[in-house]
């Protein structure tokens, strides 16, 4: 599995703590930007970046992770292409589900909310994000196809 990682100026702090972590896994990432901190950035372009890292990667499992201040911009700009299943997940909860029944491939995270002292919520998210498998069944299979159909 390849993480592939974007961020405005809202998340460009947590990003850097999420690569820390990321390396201290063993996982392999890219980030994809930006590369530097740039109050004047625009997150729909990273989103776009992460966007097609995702759906262009060979492996299947290929996922991305997203932040910007309230993470749902850059999930809705991810979501405009097809094959991206984004997911906004303030909780490791809102990670599980989406993973197992809607197989989000694309984490978006809201900075506002994660950035602080406490690395330890953030990272239970990440790890839910990462760990859990997509469930499989009929009926999300059949509606995951149908999201698709619609893009």
């Amino acid at each position: 599995m390849k993480i592939y990682l974007g961020a405005d100026h809202g998340g460009f702090n947590l990003k850097g703590k999420i690569m820390a972590y990321l390396a201290k896994r063993g996982i392999d990432f890219e980030d994809v930007g930006n590369l530097e901190l740039d109050d004047g950035d625009d997150f729909p372009r990273f989103a776009q970046a992460v966007a097609l890292k995702v759906i262009g990667d060979d492996d299947e499992d290929a996922r991305g992770i997203l932040i910007c201040k309230g993470g749902q911009g850059m999930a809705m700009s991810a979501n405009r292409f097809r094959g991206v299943r984004a997911i906004v997940a303030s909780t490791a909860e809102d990670a599980r589900h989406g993973r197992n029944d809607n197989n989000a491939n694309v984490l978006s995270l809201p900075a506002r909310v994660l950035d602080n002292d406490d690395d330890h919520y953030w990272q239970d998210i990440v790890d839910t994000f990462l760990d859990t498998e997509f469930a499989g069944a009929e009926r999300f299979v059949r509606r995951n196809d149908m999201i698709d159909e619609l893009s």
